[in-house]
């Protein structure tokens, strides 16, 4: 009890006791779950495929040796090989083998030179990886895409800590299982585990932002910096992995994760409590009903299609590099490093700058570019090739993403009830979409028709979508909700909301907000 007490007047603990209510530090919380989160998600792209290549050729040798061994005669004669002169001599020779039948039973001498590249074969494994790849990551995204319509209305109910919580424990568990498992299965596993994890955190800590900064631009900005986070994880994600894949081994990188994730889930149980059950104070609009409103469903189809861009690079590049430009281990994680790079910068860019021109433009000028950039990845001879196109491909996302999360958010301000764990979840659900059908599909596409193809699909898709994003320009208030919002004596809790520059203020009694 002692002990108990000394670390209640800890400094550090009174500190976090006191900025419990902070909106900063909450921000900072999220940005750490997302960042963390994303590190796992994209830790695993230069390493799993490059790893399932290697136990499976070995297999492949292993049991082709053990049919050239069952095949060779026993009991008839055996080869002695002399280190003195280097010759190889026969002995216990049958009265039934032929001389002729001897010499061509006779080993070759001179065996042929192994090729000491990275470069594997060009041949049916190795296309046959880009569907067992492209399974296990898709794997994540799917089981996301199945919890998330339940983890939106539990956050409503029991409030937005628990699960924010439930989503460490559970993304620790997948990080260790990730870091000794050795088999396919295990790994999908871990991957599919990762995916109820990834859902408590981003669908739980997105709804807490948008309710705890309930001005329109001061959430854009929020939403921005803890995309920020996610963008973060991305960058540091695949070059982590390559690099200590090679020079450390494959159980490294997965360690590292679950001790900063150890210590992520200590601040969280610092701050959050999340023993306490905390439910929103009015009823939010239901799932099906957020579902059916179309400015929700173009903006959540800007998510999906976007994000499915790069969600099919992930595990088809990678092999793609393998088979044309005999990469190292290293630099199948690094060519992911200019996308990563500029999804960091066109987050944190167009979180401010996509409230002034407009997050429609925004994100209808994204679409055009991640279709564009997509288009020029396969013309890449070279890693160096690979720079410009990734890189707009991560900008172009970037500016999608830091346009639509805001808008969700909004959507549901001015057209339903302001409770947001549903409509996030609708968000979470167009973002697992993209890296379900992404990997999984793209694998599939990329090992019957080629890699080239793949991407010219995807990058159509996306600039013939981009023509929708116009009717996010100005979208209607619903008619009950106006009504409601006309009457003074009801107050709201967002304040504003601005679209291409123009406000609508609600509530005649809000004063401004106090200072933190």
């Amino acid at each position: 009890m002692g002990l108990f007490d000394a670390l209640r007047d800890f400094s550090l603990l009174t500190w976090l006791r006191e900025e419990k209510q902070s909106r900063r530090l909450i921000l900072l919380i999220v940005f750490i779950a997302l960042l963390l989160d994303n590190m796992l998600l994209t830790v695993v792209v230069p390493i799993i495929p490059s790893y399932l290549y290697t136990v499976d050729d070995e297999a492949s040798q292993a049991d082709q040796n053990h049919s050239i061994s069952s095949l060779t005669p026993t009991g008839t004669f055996q080869s002695i090989v002399s280190l003195y002169d280097n010759s190889t001599r026969l002995t216990g020779f049958s009265s039934q083998m032929s001389t002729a039948s001897l010499l061509t039973s006779a080993p070759p001498s001179v065996t042929p030179p192994q090729n000491h590249s990275d470069c594997p074969k060009a041949d049916d494994q190795l296309l046959n990886e880009n569907v067992k790849v492209g399974l296990l990551f898709a794997s994540k995204a799917t089981v996301q895409l199945i919890t998330n319509p339940f983890i939106g209305p539990l956050t409503n109910r029991i409030g937005y800590q628990i699960p924010m919580f439930a989503g460490f424990c559970i993304m620790f568990v997948s990080t260790l299982m990730f870091a000794f498992s050795s088999s396919y299965t295990l790994l999908f596993l871990a991957r599919s585990l990762q995916g109820v994890g990834s859902s408590c955190s981003s669908v739980a800590g997105m709804g807490m932002l948008a309710s705890v900064y309930t001005d329109d631009e001061e959430r854009g900005n929020a939403i921005g910096i803890a995309l920020g986070g996610l963008a973060m994880g991305v960058l540091v994600g695949p070059p982590f992995g390559s690099v200590m894949y090679e020079f450390v081994g494959k159980t490294a990188p997965f360690l590292i994760l679950a001790v900063l994730a150890v210590l992520d889930g200590a601040l969280q149980l610092c701050v959050f409590q999340p023993s306490k059950v905390e439910p929103e104070t009015q009823t939010g609009t239901p799932l099906l009903t957020l579902m059916k409103d179309p400015y929700i469903l173009i903006a959540a189809g800007s998510i999906c299609f976007a994000n499915m861009a790069i969600a099919m690079l992930e595990p088809a590049l990678p092999i793609w590099m393998m088979e044309t430009m005999c990469p190292r281990k290293w630099q199948l994680g690094v060519a992911f490093v200019p996308a990563s790079i500029s999804y960091l910068i066109g987050t944190n860019i167009f979180a401010v700058l996509a409230n002034k021109m407009g997050r429609w433009l925004c994100s209808l000028i994204g679409m055009l570019l991640v279709g564009l950039s997509i288009l020029c990845v396969p013309f890449a001879k070279d890693i160096y090739g690979l720079i410009v196109p990734n890189f707009g491909v991560g900008f172009a996302i970037g500016m999608v993403d830091s346009s639509m999360m805001p808008i969700m958010g909004y959507l549901v301000d001015l057209r339903h009830v302001s409770v947001y764990g549903s409509v996030y979840a609708i968000a979470d659900v167009a973002f697992c979409m993209g890296f379900a059908l992404g990997p999984s599909a793209g694998g599939a596409i990329a090992k019957s028709i080629g890699f080239p193809w793949l991407m010219t699909i995807i990058g159509v898709i996306d600039i013939l979508f981009a023509p929708l994003c116009f009717f996010l320009r100005n979208p209607p208030a619903n008619e009950e909700k106006m009504a409601i919002l006309m009457d003074s004596s009801w107050s709201m809790k967002t304040r504003s909301y601005s679209t291409q520059g123009s406000s609508y203020q609600m509530g005649d009694d809000l004063d401004p907000e106090s200072p933190e």
